[in-house]
């Protein structure tokens, strides 16, 4: 995945693992991150990330529920990119500043490379949720 990322993108990511990786080991913490989340996709009314909208969704509903312990049928190593994509997403100042003109494409870029990282996890959690 990172290899898709110029320098700069993958260092901003890294930092974004770290944090999850810190992150994890507070429920609370984790929980907040996820409800900031949620709020910044209520506040974007347009750009690359809306496409992204229920993916993102998605990802949250997952990161929710394995850290309420209702669905952990899902590798660490997804949860801690999913939650990586998702701090990244929220940190206003990245690789490209959110506040710019096209400040979402970097957003987007990092959101659509988790999603293909963990796309069979997450359709695995879509059915379970159906049923």
């Amino acid at each position: 995945m990172k290899k898709n990322l110029n320098q700069s993108g993958r260092e901003a990511y890294e930092k974004s693992l770290e944090k999850a990786k810190e992150l994890l080991e507070d429920k609370e913490k984790t929980e907040a991150k996820v409800d900031e989340a949620y709020k910044k996709l209520d506040k974007i009314k347009s750009g690359p990330v809306t496409k992204l909208f229920e993916d993102i969704k998605l990802m949250l509903d997952l990161l929710r529920s394995y850290i309420n312990g209702t669905y952990r049928e899902v590798p660490f190593g997804s949860i801690l990119a999913i939650l990586g994509g998702i701090i990244y997403f929220v940190t206003p100042i990245d690789l490209i500043p959110d506040f710019l003109p096209g400040g979402y494409i970097d957003d987007a870029l990092v959101i659509g490379l988790v999603l293909k990282q963990v796309q069979s996890d997450l359709d695995a959690f879509k059915e379970w949720k159906m049923h």
